[in-house]
């Protein structure tokens, strides 16, 4: 006799341990029953459709001039995006870092891109010169009408960008540059990369604060208040005589879902109708539009490469896409550290890290080729709802990679996505990108937090990387070299608040004085010390290669001799006999406040515990 129980239950603080240990989550190897995994790639989806809205949305003004043919050009473009983002994390998950990643647009590749579309070539400076084209690419009226195509300047970005990526992963200049990372580099990127969002976020919540503030609490009251409430796997039935039936904490792992449908499943309808218009302020009407879904948008229009118009590679394309592959790179490199953190898995040996990056370029070459606008790189938000649900299983990624694929080739199923009320994104992404920054903040700890040079570095680099971008925001014609094509990467760079956090944290970590006490080197989180760790801990090395190391195949070739030579490279696999000498810890700070004992003053353990995986 079988007992089918759909209950809530709750369990004691006693029986917590026992149930936590075997369903507190899913690691990256564990498979999920099979409903539990289709709702968590929903999820997944779902989230990573809010970033998507608000790229696209952002970049709608700037893009063709008729409403109604911006409104239909906007899905199909989305469309795009979706089906590139899922072979670009496919990519990710079986030939990348293996980390539980989903790939899409994001705002690295955003601002080049507005500034790219802003600024044609010839413009007219704040000095009121004007700046002529003198190229090979000038001189004819054709060329002339060709250049001035803005989808067609922004896909050579992307492709430009991916290229940039590939380099950088394949020459393992992104591994070795991480190697040099500590703590109090990881931890201000990370808090940037949270707080880099928040205007837009600010924008979204204003279509409906009311709405807005209840997908907020809701998120809350299911991930941290109803984490305990666990209920019986769907549709499987547990022996009477089995004492441990296999319960799963569904409050918490759908704890976006759930609230997203509720809210969405109540206002649209009501917004359709018009007993409950959502009314948006001015500054939202170019995000905000009614809902109609009588659009002629087709419902099947299969990406190919070359279906529409060709990539426009430019010097200005060109440059805008080294700025955002710049940008991204960081990015995405703060992600791996999020994702690897809260799922408890070991930090990304520098050969995963440049492998994932590599994984990136390439599918942001295919977005390129296949017509998208937006350049493929680590979902922020998404990476930061592993926090929320503790499921980062590989399995799930991929199953959300092949959603994103088939609702890729209908623009009708993706217009359907766009009815979700911006209010709802802007909930949904203050959440999401909170815990990076709150991720950002657990790092602090590793460091010797009272030394007078950590100080210093963290608030000189933090507060830059917030005040540079604003000014050159409001001060755009200050920068006039007289090429268009420098000012776009100047500008471009000096406006992203993640690429000068990355820049300005690396270089004075680096180069200002310290021990490796101080800097945070020896805690094994990042770096030099995490590969100390191979080690110091028994298997930790077989948990490397259960979480990063590709499939057989694809080892195989990678351990060739001859790829085997450049350790950084995005071939380079990690092994025991690879492993550095430890790290020596000298015995010297200097300190700005004066310590309560000699000892150092954190509590913990100087290696971090490290779960089965």
């Amino acid at each position: 006799m079988a007992i089918c129980s759909f209950s809530p239950v709750f369990v004691t603080d006693k029986e917590k341990t026992r149930v936590e240990s075997r369903t507190s989550g899913f690691r990256v190897d564990q498979r999920p029953p099979w409903f539990l995994n289709i709702c968590l790639a929903v999820q997944h989806v779902l989230i990573q459709s809010s970033l998507l809205v608000l790229v696209h949305s952002l970049l709608q003004q700037h893009l063709l001039e008729e409403k109604r043919a911006r409104i239909q050009s906007t899905y199909h473009l989305m469309a795009t995006s979706l089906f590139s983002s899922g072979i670009s994390t496919l990519l990710q998950t079986t030939l990348g870092t293996r980390l539980p990643l989903i790939q899409a647009p994001s705002m690295e590749f955003l601002i080049p891109a507005i500034i790219l579309t802003s600024q044609e070539e010839g413009h007219h400076h704040g000095n009121g010169s004007e700046v002529t084209c003198s190229g090979p690419w000038c001189g004819t009226k054709e060329d002339t009408i060709t250049r001035n195509k803005p989808i067609r300047e922004l896909q050579g970005a992307v492709v430009a960008a991916g290229l940039v990526q590939v380099l950088l992963g394949i020459s393992g200049l992104s591994g070795l540059i991480l190697w040099h990372c500590g703590p109090l580099v990881i931890a201000p990127m990370l808090c940037i990369i949270g707080f880099s969002i928040y205007k837009e976020a600010a924008l979204l919540c204003s279509s409906h604060w009311g709405i807005a503030t209840l997908i907020v609490l809701l998120i809350v009251i299911l991930s941290q208040h109803l984490h305990d409430c666990f209920f019986p796997a769907w549709g499987t039935c547990v022996p009477e005589e089995s004492p441990k039936p296999s319960y799963y904490p569904a409050c918490r792992m759908l704890s976006v879902l759930l609230p997203l449908l509720c809210v969405w499943i109540i206002f649209v309808p009501l917004e359709i109708t018009g007993v409950y218009p959502l009314k948006h302020p001015e500054e939202l009407s170019q995000l905000s539009r009614p809902i109609n879904l009588t659009y002629q948008v087709p419902w099947l229009r299969l990406p190919i490469p070359g279906g529409g118009d060709l990539p426009l590679l430019t010097p200005r394309c060109i440059t805008a896409g080294i700025a955002a592959a710049l940008s991204a790179a960081i990015s995405s490199q703060g992600c791996y550290m999020v994702t690897a953190r809260l799922l408890e898995a070991p930090p990304p040996p520098p050969g995963a890290c440049n492998r994932g990056l590599a994984s990136e370029g390439l599918g942001s070459i295919i977005a390129g080729m296949l017509g998208s606008v937006g350049g493929t790189s680590t979902s922020v938000p998404n990476a930061c709802a592993l926090g929320l649900n503790q499921c980062g299983s590989r399995q799930t990624i991929q199953l959300s990679a092949l959603l994103c694929v088939c609702l890729g080739v209908s623009p009708k199923l993706t217009q359907m996505l766009t009815t979700i009320p911006l209010a709802v994104h802007g909930g949904v992404l203050s959440v999401t990108y909170a815990i990076a920054v709150a991720t950002g903040i657990t790092y602090f700890q590793y460091t010797h937090m009272d030394s007078g040079r950590n100080i210093f570095n963290i608030g000189f680099t933090v507060f830059m990387a917030l005040l540079a971008p604003h000014w050159f925001n409001r001060n755009p014609s200050i920068i006039s070299t007289g090429v268009s094509s420098l000012d776009v990467f100047i500008q471009s760079l000096l406006t992203m608040p993640v690429f000068l956090v990355g820049v300005l944290a690396f270089l004075l970590d680096n180069t200002v004085s310290g021990t490796p006490v101080e800097r945070g080197l020896h805690a094994g989180v990042t770096g030099k010390g995490a590969e100390a760790l191979v080690r110091k801990i028994p298997g930790y090395s077989d948990q490397l290669a259960l979480v990063y190391d590709p499939p057989f195949l694809v080892r195989r070739l990678l351990n060739h001799p001859w790829l085997q030579a450049f350790p950084f490279c995005a071939c380079g696999l990690l092994d025991g006999k690879t492993a550095k000498a430890e790290v020596t810890l000298p015995e010297e700070a200097t300190d700005l406040l004066v310590p309560s004992s000699q000892q150092s003053p954190r509590s913990m353990n100087n290696i971090p515990s490290v779960s089965e995986c």
